[in-house]
């Protein structure tokens, strides 16, 4: 069984910074990680490849920094990896994304499945898996909490649902996004680091995935951050204290006058 994993190195949740000019994040001198949600995709895969053999390929876009989640991935367990890395790929929405990752997953050869995380933490939209699977023209199940049954020609899943959860069948070859439930993920080995620091990973760029140069970066992005706003949260107000029963009568009626005044009472 020959599993692909699109994973994505983003940065730790407090290091997050965006440029105002672009939209985009700022990812030079940031911590960071593989994306935590995409830590139950490589165990599912790593775990379905023990069970019924064959591969696990770990993919990821990103600068070449990103090599180094690759190769935390197959420090767990993964057979390869594969960094999608080029100038061109800069500034994708998750449409471009989505486009160069399936690029890649055609260009990589057979396969059997496709599994993504939810969501990345850093942009939080969870359209990037079922993107691929459009582009790709793959069927989808989205939400996989459980793998009830690998089967030669199709997996059953259970999938969370707003009210519980569904059981369906999916035909290979497919993709999946899952939950935490799906997976625990296991610790990197001495022997897994070993190997992966050993391992030289391709790196690709748009011309080796074959892909339209318009349908890349920032120019193949149909959506924009056009304005970005820092919340301010404000603590200010007026703080009374009551040193003896008179005060703490004015403080009470000024209280309930302000209640009138925002129609709260």
């Amino acid at each position: 069984m020959n599993i692909i994993i699109p994973i994505k190195q983003v940065p730790e949740t407090s290091n997050v910074k965006m440029d105002p000019e672009t939209g985009t994040m700022i990812r030079e001198g940031l911590v960071s990680i593989i994306n935590p949600l995409d830590l139950f995709a490589i165990e599912l895969g790593i775990v379905l490849q023990e069970e019924a053999g064959g591969s696990t390929t770990v993919l990821s876009m990103g600068p070449p920094k990103a090599a180094e989640a690759l190769r935390e991935a197959m420090a767990m367990g993964c057979t390869d990896g594969i960094l999608l890395s080029d100038r061109k790929f800069a500034g994708s929405d998750t449409w471009a994304t989505s486009y160069a990752l399936a690029q890649a997953i055609r260009k990589n050869g057979d396969f059997d499945l496709v599994i993504c995380g939810e969501r990345a933490t850093d942009g939080d939209t969870g359209q990037v898996g079922p993107g691929i699977a459009a582009w790709l023209d793959l069927p989808v199940a989205t939400y996989v909490s459980r793998l009830v049954e690998n089967r030669p020609g199709s997996l059953v899943v259970e999938r969370l649902v707003e009210d519980g959860y569904e059981t369906l069948e999916v035909e290979k070859p497919c993709v999946l996004t899952v939950v935490k439930e799906a997976a625990y993920p296991r610790l990197p080995t001495l022997r897994g680091k070993q190997r992966a620091r050993k391992t030289e990973l391709p790196v690709w760029g748009a011309v080796d995935i074959d892909a339209d140069p318009a349908a890349l970066g920032l120019k193949g992005s149909p959506t924009r951050v056009v304005k970005i706003n820092t919340p301010k949260v404000t603590r200010s107000g007026d703080i009374r204290t009551a040193g003896d029963p008179a005060e703490l009568e004015a403080a009470v009626d000024d209280l309930v006058a302000y209640l009138e005044k925002i129609d709260l009472v």
